[in-house]
């Protein structure tokens, strides 16, 4: 698996366990409900193969074709990954260690700017066209990122942007995002107050989780012999 990889760097030795297995753990949340469509980035589209595999497996095994179906990968087509906002080669992690390389749902409107002002970019200004940004990963990134956000399309960005510096972009770039993200950051607050009603909606999803999984339990253990 190239994510396990990537994640657990030239140290694998000193890997966890859970790092190492969550491919498996995936696949069988996936297969317990027996999913045919799965919302992935990019990256999980390898992972989802895998709960493929196990499912074509276990159909021809156990003859019982399309019992599990073959779960299918709902990617978005704009923005199939959001990159850190300090390397443009890694992907944008709650894992990563700097505070400053994400934004995250509960930031707020101070937090977002200081964040994109510090964001790598480039010291050139922003270029015409795609293919000048294709050894600028960062500045790549946050041209995505604002396309994405917008809703335009890169191109239509670039050339809107040609010739400006990268300041400008961040500018924008930071206005939009606290018009996305502020919003979705108080209502959590918001929620986070009221535990009772959390513990509420956790109990009836469990409950109508549990239903669904426990039929699907039983037909498993039956096709493979254990009832």
């Amino acid at each position: 698996m190239t994510q396990f990889k990537d994640k657990a760097g030239q140290d694998k030795e000193k890997a966890s366990v859970g790092l190492y297995i969550y491919p498996n753990l995936m696949a069988a949340d996936i297969l317990l409900y027996r999913a045919t469509h799965v919302p992935v980035g990019a990256d999980q589209k390898q992972h989802l193969e895998l709960s493929r595999d196990i499912a074509q497996k276990f159909n021809n095994d156990f003859n019982c074709k399309d019992f599990f179906p073959l779960p299918e990968p709902l990617i978005p087509k704009n923005i199939s990954r959001v990159m850190s906002l300090r390397d443009g080669t890694k992907k944008m992690s709650k894992s990563e260690e700097s505070d400053y390389s994400r934004i995250n749902l509960k930031d707020t409107a101070d937090e977002i700017n200081k964040k994109i002002k510090k964001a790598k970019s480039d010291s050139d200004s922003i270029p015409g066209e795609i293919k000048s940004l294709e050894n600028k990963p960062e500045a790549l990134n946050l041209l995505t990122i604002y396309s994405d956000l917008t809703k335009n399309s890169l191109e239509k960005i670039i050339s809107e942007m040609a010739g400006k510096e990268y300041s400008f972009l961040k500018s924008k770039l930071a206005e939009v995002l606290i018009n996305e993200i502020t919003p979705v950051g108080k209502e959590i607050q918001k929620l986070l107050k009221d535990k009772s009603h959390l513990k509420n909606i956790l109990k009836k999803g469990t409950e109508k989780a549990n239903i669904i999984a426990e039929e699907n339990l039983k037909n498993i253990r039956e096709k493979v012999g254990l009832i």
